[in-house]
């Protein structure tokens, strides 16, 4: 245990390019709803509440994101809790940099747990009580790591292999190693002295830069002037692009954890899963009599042991074993369920080709809720809006672009020049060319489904 404050620094920056079709870079696994009803980025806020002396986290994540993760945060208790906006991706070293000298700018030296976005951990009491433990070695100046009991011989994660015995629960770190094949993972695992690697670490911020001063000084250099050169936009600091672009790529594992030696490791049993693959979603998932997970609109006969995902509509199959079927409104993927990690290499191709399906679905997120692009042409646009429950769009105007709103579900709050009116299911609202305008969903339950149909040449802006 520890008197000093405990500051969650949350990595939320990833693409979750292993989940496509479903997580996408501009919507990526951490802001969806896989595995329950609460996105995997909320949980993880929500998780830290239960850790004693934490406070308000700090989330880095990347500008494109930013909408989504302010909409998670306005779930939690914690809606104005700090951003730190990444230009680019430079992997969890330079992104921890840049929090730990924010967060010690004025002077303080709290303790960051970090802790990536979008893993699941299904027995909170034993992960709180973890905490607490490496809390009291942060303290003292160790440099804490979190290693996972394995279960098997997994070949998809690192390993660290742990050394005497420090106190009760905490270990040296003899070494780091790296995705072993499945002959190595068996030999690890036959030695009784390793564990997976969480990629979750707790220590003072200040020994955490001190550190990189030693091992690591071209990540703190480019830390510190993308922070100097920072904007700042309320609660969000947004990085200079230039000074963090120059940054090595490069993990804190092998930034510090891997030179420093006052590296330490709590081995932990919590119902751990990275939710690196569908195959993970698949054995997180409730598994009917013939070990099928199903999600969404799916109709199967004689299928076995698979994973099945409908984004909206019908999905059928039949006489299949061990497989992965994914389908969203723009693409569709099957695989053998053993071959889910290489997910990443079909991502990668549609990269190199410029295809816009890695980025998004048409769906965007934003503070109020979603839109989705149905349809755009010459002078005209089809959108689809979700607002949240209670949530209000910002008010605005066109001037060369008239509108129509449609309530597909639920009940609108329309603003249209003087006129404020409820607009039931099924009703309709004109909204003409400069006008100012707004919508509200009253409802602090239920979901609004909106279509609005857009004529003119306002341009190609977003809705806000």
């Amino acid at each position: 245990m520890t008197d000093r404050p405990i500051v969650p620094v949350i990595l939320s920056g990833g693409a979750g390019s292993r989940l496509w079709p479903a997580s996408r870079s501009r919507q990526p696994k951490q802001l969806l709803s896989l595995v329950e009803e609460r996105t995997m980025l909320l949980m993880t806020i929500q998780r830290t509440d239960a850790v004693p002396a934490a406070g308000a986290p700090l989330i880095v994540c990347n500008e494109s994101q930013r909408s989504g993760v302010e909409r998670e945060l306005a779930k939690s208790r914690h809606p104005g809790a700090a951003l730190v906006l990444e230009p680019v991706g430079r992997n969890t070293a330079p992104a921890t940099a840049a929090a730990a000298l924010q967060l010690t700018a004025d002077g303080t030296d709290p303790i960051l747990f970090v802790m990536p976005a979008d893993h699941v951990i299904r027995d909170e009491q034993a992960f709180r009580r973890a905490v607490d433990l490496a809390a009291g070695f942060a303290e003292q100046g160790y440099l804490l790591t979190f290693g996972i009991d394995p279960t098997g011989p997994e070949t998809g994660y690192g390993y660290i292999r742990f050394g005497n015995r420090l106190a009760e629960g905490v270990h040296i770190v003899e070494e780091f190693r790296e995705k072993p094949d499945a002959a190595t993972a068996e030999g690890y695992l036959s030695t009784g002295r390793y564990l997976w690697n969480s990629g979750m670490f707790m220590f003072r911020a200040s020994r955490f830069l001190a550190e990189l001063e030693a091992h690591a000084p071209d990540v703190l250099d480019a830390a510190r002037a993308a922070l100097a050169g920072a904007e700042h936009d309320g609660s969000a600091t947004r990085l200079d692009e230039t000074a963090f672009a120059a940054a090595p790529s490069i993990s804190i594992d092998y930034a510090v954890m891997e030179h420093t030696t006052s590296a330490a490791v709590v081995p932990i049993r919590t119902g751990w899963s990275d939710v690196g693959s569908w195959t993970a979603l698949w054995e997180l998932g409730r598994q009917d009599d013939d070990g099928n997970v199903i999600v969404g609109d799916v109709e199967i006969f004689d299928v076995r042991n698979s994973y099945v995902r409908s984004g909206g509509r019908l999905v059928t199959a039949i006489g299949l074993d061990d497989v992965v079927i994914v389908d969203t409104p723009d693409a569709t993927l099957v695989s053998h369920r053993d071959r889910s990690q290489d997910v990443k290499v079909i991502v990668d191709r549609l990269r190199e080709q410029g295809r816009t399906e890695i980025d998004t679905d048409g769906a965007e997120l934003r503070p109020w809720g979603r839109f989705t692009t149905l349809d755009r042409g010459p002078g005209h646009r089809v959108l689809r809006l979700r607002l949240e429950p209670g949530a209000t769009m910002p008010l605005r105007t066109h001037d060369n672009r008239s509108e129509h709103w449609i309530v597909v579900s639920g009940t609108a709050r329309v603003h249209v020049g003087e006129t404020t009116r409820l607009v039931p299911e099924h009703g309709s609202v004109f909204v003409p060319a400069g006008t100012l305008h707004q919508m509200e969903n009253p409802s602090e339950t239920d979901p609004l489904e909106v279509i609005e149909v857009g004529f003119g040449t306002a341009g190609e802006e977003e809705e806000g």
